[in-house]
């Protein structure tokens, strides 16, 4: 099925951020899967010390960063599923600052971050193909923030890219 592209005028400016770095795609959940391998391939290739630093003081490391990445996921996919079950409950939002730091994510193996990174990001693409053209069509808010459910494969693969770039260009200078 193919899930459009949302334009800006569909977004609020936090998730146009992250929608306009998606490269143009017909299968975003298929580019959902390959950013995945992109930042697994980058992420095994770093050593311990280089995983655990962070560029600047009050920077998260790249383990949080990851960590990070998974708990947006999982906190988008309920989102998706409760918009797309017509759930109009108005959802609370999140305190990225606080759940990095929370997730104890340096005191982690990179190997079982990625395994879990993989997990997920599986079971969020199966819940995602489950959905049909009504549920993608569907809204809800979440933080004050109105947003449609098709909107969210491209913010996430967006976000993804976007601390993908950040570690390339601030923490190894690629």
């Amino acid at each position: 099925m193919l899930i459009p592209k949302p334009t800006q005028a569909e977004c609020v400016p936090y998730q146009w951020n992250y929608v306009s770095v998606v490269p143009e795609t017909k299968d975003i959940l298929g580019e959902m899967q390959v950013q995945l391998i992109d930042t697994i391939d980058l992420v095994t290739s770093l050593d311990d010390e280089t995983l655990k630093s962070a560029y600047a003081p009050g920077k998260w490391s790249i383990l949080e960063i990851l960590v990070h990445l998974m708990d947006c996921e999982r906190i988008f996919a309920y989102r998706a599923l409760r918009f797309a079950r017509k759930d109009k409950t108005e959802l609370a939002g999140f305190e990225e600052d606080l759940y990095a730091p929370a997730s104890k994510a340096n005191d982690r193996k990179i190997l079982g971050i990625v395994k879990e990174f993989s997990l997920l990001r599986a079971s969020t693409i199966e819940l995602f193909q489950s959905f049909d053209e009504e549920m993608w069509a569907q809204t809800g808010t979440a933080n004050g923030k109105t947003t449609k459910v098709s909107a969210i494969p491209y913010i996430l693969c967006g976000h993804e890219i976007h601390h993908r770039n950040i570690i390339e260009e601030r923490y190894i200078g690629k």
